[in-house]
């Protein structure tokens, strides 16, 4: 989630020119979001991966060095909070500040970022090893752990993984975990079970990481950062989503094919703790910030094939109208609906 950037708006031009259409630095985050509602009405809580700094004014720090063509910096308006806010409706909405650049301001600007989003209601996980409860209308609580390479926990020390999600587990039925990993972008779309390294970074052995966050006793992990839609997989007691691509990303993003596909992923889950139901509702991306609901399905088409091949005797299979199904179960061009 991208809504824009004040630290950098030069891209607007090349944007505007690529588009054949005027492009500007600072749309409404409300109608960047509106097509999202529908995709997030029935949801008891929702997670959104905050992907910028939130914030005005000089940053404390400049991230990218004068005509640097391979370093982004993104910050949105102090309203995109409230934004994001709004769109969870009568939900609690929990955003996730462990990621590569929700720090892109400096350090204070981070802090910054949190309080913006606990000013406009929302819960923020990512910032520490602590897990974040959150209630829900239900009388259920749900705890939320963010980790990511450069903010909030570092998902490469998997022995650190599995303590902080173990202490959480040992307090609280339903532990979800969000993480920003792994390398990006076309060719970053398989999942292997090694550390990744990305413009010279090591960014974790994403397996390693989900698989020790199941161990600890999450029950869903939600993988972001490499742009594209990545496998999912059943293990153990949890579900896994290696990465659910790019979801909306107004800014200097490329969209062009798989990049600009998306999806919404939901999961119930059942009073023992475990997952009950899951779906993807697919999204696609056709110019900066202008993102829909995909009626082609192309993301579960992808999400699907992916876990074939990548994860053969477990990956979560995915029908045609979303629905992830356990290895062995029923056949995927069979249609279901979510339970409620």
């Amino acid at each position: 989630m991208t809504l824009g950037t004040n630290l950098d708006t030069t891209w607007v031009f090349t944007g505007s020119a690529r588009l054949g259409r005027r492009v500007a630095a600072f749309p409404n985050p409300d109608s960047l979001l509106a097509p999202l509602a529908p995709l997030v009405a029935d949801a008891d809580v929702l997670m959104l991966n905050v992907e910028s700094a939130i914030g005005r004014g000089p940053p404390s720090r400049r991230k990218c060095a004068p005509n640097s063509t391979a370093c982004f910096a993104f910050r949105t308006e102090p309203g995109s909070a409230a934004a994001m806010r709004r769109l969870a409706g009568a939900a609690p909405l929990v955003g996730n500040v462990a990621n590569n650049h929700a720090r892109d301001a400096g350090n204070a600007e981070w802090y910054t970022t949190m309080r913006h989003l606990r000013e406009a209601g929302a819960h923020v996980t990512g910032g520490d090893t602590l897990a974040t409860p959150v209630p829900t209308a239900w009388g259920d609580t749900v705890a939320f752990l963010g980790f990511s390479p450069w903010t909030g926990p570092d998902s490469r020390n998997t022995a650190a993984v599995r303590r902080h999600v173990a202490r959480a587990a040992a307090r609280w039925r339903y532990v979800v975990v969000s993480v920003h990993f792994g390398a990006e972008g076309r060719g970053a779309q398989h999942t292997y079970d090694a550390p990744e390294i990305f413009v010279g970074e090591d960014r974790g052995n994403p397996v390693a990481f989900a698989h020790a966050a199941v161990d600890a006793g999450a029950r869903v992990v939600f993988g972001s950062g490499p742009h594209v839609l990545r496998a999912a997989e059943w293990y153990g007691d949890g579900l896994i989503f290696y990465s659910l691509g790019n979801l909306i990303t107004y800014g200097p993003f490329t969209l062009a094919e798989p990049l600009n596909r998306g999806a919404v992923a939901c999961a119930d889950l059942d009073p023992a703790g475990g997952v009950a139901y899951a779906e993807l509702r697919p999204t696609r991306q056709s110019a900066p910030g202008l993102v829909r609901p995909d009626s082609t399905g192309a993301a579960s088409t992808l999400v699907d094939g992916l876990g074939l091949q990548d994860f053969p005797g477990s990956a979560a299979r995915v029908s045609p109208d979303g629905v992830l199904l356990r290895p062995g179960s029923a056949d995927t061009t069979a249609t279901s609906r979510r339970r409620r």
